[in-house]
């Protein structure tokens, strides 16, 4: 794990350790990340990771949440705990998303998307390491309680992977993906509403206008409304050179283009 330093427009990579107490944190690629800045008087932050690839090609399942612990020093170490799950537990999982949403004074974490390998009765020697896309199931997990439940809605038939999700208040916006079976990036835009009272959740998808055609691409957030989507993949074979910010309101999304950098020759032709 490295704390990465931006000044002077230099980027600079800190090495930092887990604490004594942590739990084994496995180098996973492409899980799905959310992170939650801690309140401005309590000097922690938290980063929850779920799924992702193994280094043996497997397919991660467990949930982690790693906690960052600011010294006076200035030294940063992590605590890293694995949460136990009960209820509908996503199967392991790559290429999917993760939020966190607020509502009526709780939080839920929202997993969707992501690609798996085929289920176990349909694998044989010749198709062992192929993979399928996920069903387009919604699960809310609660880290409180530990439990999982997912959720089937009509709005979202197809599933896919290597999109991007934003999340504000009590909605998260799905935005572009990749198709497996159709093997394509439709430019889809999904606001899904989650609405947390006493009992049940309710929730509701509604497909939007004017989505985007990308997949892993990379979304950073600049202030409390603001994002910037960067790179990826328009088709298998060219990559996505073009920059996009983003604003969400209370009940809004607003999707403009936004001035590329100039692109080094390495980036426009290299494979990644």
């Amino acid at each position: 794990v490295f704390l990465l330093d931006l000044k002077n427009n230099e980027l600079k990579l800190r090495p930092t350790t887990f604490s004594n107490d942590s739990c084994y944190l496995p180098p996973l690629r492409y899980p799905a990340i959310c992170s939650l800045t801690g309140n401005s008087d309590v000097e922690d932050s938290q980063y929850v990771i779920h799924g992702g690839k193994t280094p043996n090609n497997e397919l991660s399942n467990k949930m982690y949440v790693m906690s960052a612990i600011y010294h006076t020093n200035k030294k940063t170490t992590f605590c890293c705990t694995e949460k136990e799950l009960e209820g509908d537990i996503p199967v392991g999982r790559y290429g999917h998303s993760m939020n966190v949403v607020h509502s009526r004074g709780k939080k839920m974490y929202v997993i969707f998307g992501g690609r798996s390998y085929m289920p176990q009765g349909q694998r044989n020697t010749e198709n062992w390491n192929s993979v399928v896309d996920c069903q387009p199931h919604v699960f809310l997990v609660d880290l409180e309680f530990g439990c999982s439940n997912s959720y089937a809605l009509p709005q979202l038939q197809n599933g896919f992977a290597f999109h991007v999700s934003l999340a504000r208040n009590d909605t998260v916006y799905i935005v572009g993906g990749h198709c497996l079976k159709s093997n394509s990036r439709p430019p889809a835009l999904y606001k899904l509403k989650i609405d947390l009272p006493l009992g049940s959740p309710s929730l509701s998808c509604t497909l939007l206008p004017n989505g985007l055609s990308l997949s892993s691409a990379i979304v950073t957030q600049i202030s409390s409304k603001d994002f910037v989507i960067v790179g990826g993949y328009e088709s298998d074979t060219h990559k996505r050179m073009v920059c996009n910010a983003i604003t969400l309101d209370d009940d809004s999304i607003e999707i403009s283009r936004k001035d590329s950098p100039e692109w080094t020759a390495e980036i426009k032709h290299g494979k990644y």
